[in-house]
């Protein structure tokens, strides 16, 4: 059983401990693989619209992600969202729970539409998440993400309009 909820201050060291090992990785994120935990939670935490944990029964954070606008002012209807699950909990369903809650808090933030900046081609299991979850990719962007082992590779950019029904 995971429980969903807003991000408490308490909860910045777990949630480092489950971003820290993806953005050193070097394979999902554009963020610099030697990023330091106040760089990181300014970008995670501070400055999004809202950030969410998924807690186990025990309590322990296994996932998180945040909501923030895609763009300023006549762009800022549209969100852009992150997601990181813990490595021990992946392939568990815990994603697709988080797409799902952030779909619904999207529209209920008053976001019309969801769209993912640079989904790295090669992170296949993700791609195939956010497709089930209704985003569809819309473009290419050849070469865009310097992959920390691969070098250069595609990334998408995947949109998904909310519908009522998210709400």
């Amino acid at each position: 059983m995971i429980t969903i909820r807003l991000f408490q201050e308490q909860d910045w060291p777990a949630v480092w401990r489950v971003i820290m090992p993806v953005f050193r990785e070097g394979a999902t994120y554009p963020f610099s693989p030697d990023i330091e935990a106040h760089e990181a939670r300014s970008a995670w935490v501070d400055m999004p619209a809202a950030t969410f944990v998924a807690a186990s029964e025990t309590g322990n954070i296994v996932g998180t992600y945040y909501i923030k606008p895609n763009q300023p002012e006549l762009g800022a209807h549209v969100c852009n969202c992150g997601y990181i699950v813990l490595n021990d909990s992946r392939e568990k369903g815990l994603g697709e729970a988080m797409c799902r809650h952030s779909q619904r808090e999207a529209a209920a933030l008053g976001f019309r539409a969801m769209q993912f900046n640079l989904v790295v081609s090669t992170n296949s299991g993700a791609v195939r998440l956010w497709q089930r979850c209704g985003l569809e990719i819309v473009g290419t962007l050849p070469k865009a993400f310097k992959h920390k082992r691969l070098g250069f590779v595609d990334a998408y950019v995947m949109y998904r309009q909310l519908e009522p029904s998210d709400y």
